[in-house]
């Protein structure tokens, strides 16, 4: 009988997830009053022929120019037409190409002698989103059901937070951008925990293990920069920031090593209290050396993770730099020297983290051992 409610329940909660969903999506496509930006539909489209591009380095790439008959969807202009132009490359790496039915934001919007012009500004992408954020939800609420509500709430909680600390940064001109993100890192630890893991021992351990392997971290990269003088580390790399580079980098870093050392932590105190409800006579040390041997067995998949975070974020402009003409060494120094040093940092908290959470979790669950 229970089984047969269970079914039910579930079955309602996805009927439900799955008409909010839908709503959502057909509220997008028809959406556009909402909108203050010109927005338009593509009706037409004519392709001019291919060009040929070849620059200093020989790298060829091909470009097509494009006539598009729009319809505009918003606006004192709504419901005219008129004719734009477009110019994407085969790469696509700073363009784009159009097709019948895209609906494109557009700029400059004037009449001159009687015909209106306007240029492109780009694609209206909220029916994408939506999709995505709908579907992350669906996934977290009918796989985790509880937890999955309460990992998404505290995903919400911490994204309003690191707003507001990137206004307060703003407003204080960057004079104490280590303090508000160090006690924001804080907050986001707490909070996470707490709603997920509610005020228990385990959370205890995994908010312990999260903090002092993450300010070991820290404290270890700041001896070692001050005793390299920070050689090798280019600042100047950090393009488009308007603040004092150093203190930014080492909040980035902060929260980065955050979010490994809190995974790892969370996954060594969970065997511990896992084998202590299968084992309640398990000594402290019994547990410290199960939680050892968790850490050294997931400690080599999350580094990699790192090294592939990394490596996805920057090979795009990688291979910018080095189709240019870049050496090896310059690539590495202008766009992939700030990175690996965070992931080098968070790899240490990696490390850290183990002996750190297994003895935590052993102190709060272990039984002393018999003389």
């Amino acid at each position: 009988m229970q089984k047969l409610k269970g079914s039910a329940g579930f079955a309602r909660q996805f009927l439900i997830l799955l008409v909010i969903g839908l709503g959502a999506l057909l509220f997008t496509f028809h959406n556009e009053a909402f909108y203050q930006r010109p927005l338009a539909k593509v009706e037409q489209v004519h392709n001019e022929k291919a060009v040929k591009q070849t620059d200093e380095f020989k790298n060829v790439d091909w470009q097509t120019k494009q006539h598009l008959r729009i319809k505009m969807l918003n606006g004192k202009y709504r419901g005219q037409v008129l004719t734009v132009t477009n110019t994407y490359s085969y790469s696509g790496a700073m363009d784009q190409r159009y097709r019948v039915g895209n609906e494109i934001f557009l700029t400059r919007v004037h009449e001159k002698n009687g015909e209106l012009h306007a240029a492109i500004a780009g694609y209206k992408r909220d029916t994408v989103i939506v999709f995505l954020v709908w579907l992350v939800i669906l996934l977290l609420l009918l796989m985790m059901r509880r937890q999955g509500s309460l990992a998404l709430l505290s995903v919400i909680v911490n994204t309003i937070l690191f707003m507001l600390a990137i206004e307060l940064d703003l407003k204080m001109q960057a004079a104490h951008v280590l303090l508000i993100f160090g006690v924001l890192a804080l907050i986001f630890t707490v909070i996470s925990l707490v709603m997920i893991l509610g005020f228990t021992r385990r959370m205890l351990a995994t908010l312990g293990a999260t903090v002092f392997g993450t300010i070991a971290a820290m404290l270890i990269s700041l001896l070692v920069f001050n005793l390299t003088q920070e050689r090798g580390i280019y600042y100047e790399s950090m393009q488009y920031v308007t603040q004092v580079p150093r203190p930014l980098f080492l909040a980035e870093t902060l929260l980065g090593s955050l979010g490994a050392v809190m995974d790892e932590s969370s996954d060594i105190v969970a065997t511990i209290f896992e084998l202590k409800q299968l084992d309640p006579a398990a000594t402290k040390r019994q547990l410290f050396l199960a939680g050892r041997s968790v850490g050294q067995s997931i400690m080599g998949p999350l580094v990699n993770v790192l090294f592939l975070i990394f490596m996805a974020d920057t090979f795009t402009s990688s291979l910018l730099y080095l189709k240019n003409g870049n050496s090896w060494g310059y690539t590495f120094s202008m766009n992939m020297c700030l990175g690996t040093v965070q992931s080098l940092i968070s790899g240490i908290g990696i490390v850290l983290a183990i002996p750190i959470a297994s003895v935590l979790a052993a102190l709060l669950l272990g039984k002393k051992a018999k003389a």
